[in-house]
């Protein structure tokens, strides 16, 4: 498949593979309470055939990561997904599933060159949202997800991404929160 790279708008820097091996974590802990994480992250970015909806043209990318805590060969997190671009539009999407059983659609607008963005999720939206299992829906509930990422130059990025959770028992939102640097390891 012929890569035309600019069909990919800000999402083009992404092709390719990328390791990160500063990342901070901020999630539940086993008693409810918090739970402090460094780890290590791989990340692989690919181009999948056009996506036709009628008048709309996505041009996503197929991903993966996986994440291990550091010192552990035994991933604590993986999940994947599609990123993409829809250019008419000016909309950057974010489609992945978490296999705890949480499948998120983020989006937001971008423009074509930008170096930097954002993108945001609110249960019960129905066009960028987020669907969990009945036992995460009862006790864990995911009820926002935002991410921030920043081109830092040609061959680094770094992201935030903060995870919302309505913890059942628990007056305020539980904010998990990741991010780390990536750098990229192959195009």
């Amino acid at each position: 498949m012929s890569i035309d790279k600019e069909n990919y708008g800000p999402l083009s820097f992404l092709i390719g593979s990328w390791v990160g091996g500063s990342g901070e974590d901020r999630a539940p802990a086993p008693d409810r309470g918090v739970e402090l994480n460094k780890f290590r992250e791989e990340m692989h970015f690919a181009p999948v055939a056009v996506v036709k909806n009628h008048e709309q043209i996505l041009y996503p990318l197929r991903y993966k990561t996986t994440a291990w805590e550091k010192g552990s060969s035994e991933p604590f997190h993986e999940e994947v997904g599609y990123w993409i671009w829809d250019g008419a539009n000016q909309q950057v999407m974010r489609c992945f599933i978490v296999p705890r059983g949480v499948n998120v659609i983020a989006g937001g607008t971008v423009a074509s060159d930008a170096e930097s963005f954002t993108l945001a999720a609110e249960v019960g939206c129905e066009t960028y949202g987020i669907c969990s299992n009945k036992f995460l829906d009862e006790e864990f509930k995911t009820i926002r997800y935002d991410l921030k990422v920043a081109q830092i130059d040609k061959n680094t990025f770094s992201y935030e991404e903060d995870t919302q959770i309505r913890i059942k028992g628990k007056e305020d939102i539980f904010h998990h929160t990741d991010k780390n640097t990536m750098s990229r390891s192959e195009q």
